[in-house]
């Protein structure tokens, strides 16, 4: 086994060689700048780790990886788009350092690249994992979809929330784990218990990246900060404020959330204060808890070894206590 250090440096040296900057550069060099932001690099990381956790080499699950954080990075540059963010990971997004019709046409050409990356596996396996890959991209679709439509809806509930954000960031976790698991040629049981793993773990990830949004240091987090809260985005700190606080509170934040003032610093100031006040940071903090928990219960009953579950157990607890 590695370290989460060396699978890190593992996959930005592989993604080094595959993604060279060719003809026609204004198509391949806007791939380039994304993928060199460098990031996380949580979902590749896992589908190494998980290759190793069950004895195969982690060089044999690097194309799948990458396949993953090609993909990752090219759902990104469109919501950027979506959502017109001028910032990703402390740098311009694509179409504000080029333009729109760049981050469109280049956003679908990392997603052709992505699925190359499988044609080195033999039949069998590469079948298995376009199979999986194809119905998690459909699923970040619809999750993207959800999340634009919840945009214009008063009446989101937590489940239709939760749901979302399983779609749109969880399975891509969970299933970056399960390709690991398939290459290694482990049974389905336990590639099953990985996925469910990173399912949880997805939906934790995701709700502190909620919470980070609202609250995160923006020297670290790397992304404008207030910027669902600029957008009115009912995401479960929102939820949770509707649900707990008094009737004038409420009152005032679906108000806040009507408007798109020119200056939204005190609309971002005046949505954290009625977060906090009516217990939503404290909610939202508690159901990241829970996921994780849920996550390390899942590592439980892994046949592994105690070193490989600690490997897991604390890349999920580093996970839940990020700052960026």
């Amino acid at each position: 086994m590695h370290s989460i250090a060396q699978y890190q440096e593992f996959i930005a040296q592989y993604a080094a060689k595959q993604l060279l900057v060719k003809e026609p550069k204004a198509l391949y060099e806007p791939v380039s700048y994304i993928m060199g932001l460098g990031g996380k690099r949580l979902r590749p990381v896992l589908t190494l780790l998980a290759a190793e956790l069950f004895e195969a080499n982690y060089q044999d699950a690097l194309p799948a990886a990458l396949a993953v954080e090609v993909f990752h990075n090219f759902s990104l540059v469109h919501d950027d788009i979506m959502d017109a963010a001028p910032l990703r990971r402390g740098h311009e997004t694509v179409h504000e350092k080029w333009d729109v019709n760049t981050g469109i046409l280049s956003g679908d050409a990392m997603l052709i690249m992505a699925y190359r990356y499988f044609e080195s596996y033999e039949p069998q396996v590469f079948y298995t994992l376009v199979q999986l890959f194809s119905q998690t991209a459909l699923e970040v679709c619809e999750g993207q979809q959800w999340d634009v439509d919840f945009e214009n809806r008063d009446d989101v509930t937590q489940p239709e929330y939760l749901k979302m954000i399983e779609y749109k960031t969880a399975v891509l976790v969970a299933t970056a784990l399960k390709m690991g698991a398939i290459i290694a040629n482990t049974s389905a049981h336990n590639a099953q218990l990985l996925y469910d793993f990173g399912l949880n773990l997805g939906l934790a990830f995701q709700l502190q990246d909620d919470y980070l949004d609202a609250f995160g240091n923006p020297e670290t987090f790397g992304k404008q900060v207030g910027g669902d809260i600029i957008e009115n985005k009912k995401t479960y700190l929102y939820l949770k404020a509707m649900e707990y606080a008094e009737p004038t509170d409420k009152m005032q934040l679906a108000q806040l959330f009507s408007i798109q003032p020119t200056d939204n610093t005190d609309k971002i100031e005046s949505v954290k204060r009625l977060f906090d006040h009516s217990g939503a940071s404290k909610a939202t903090q508690d159901a990241i808890e829970m996921y994780t928990q849920k996550a390390l219960q899942l590592v439980e009953e892994l046949p592994l070894d105690a070193s490989k579950k600690a490997l897991l157990i604390a890349f999920a607890q580093n996970l839940m206590h990020r700052t960026v």
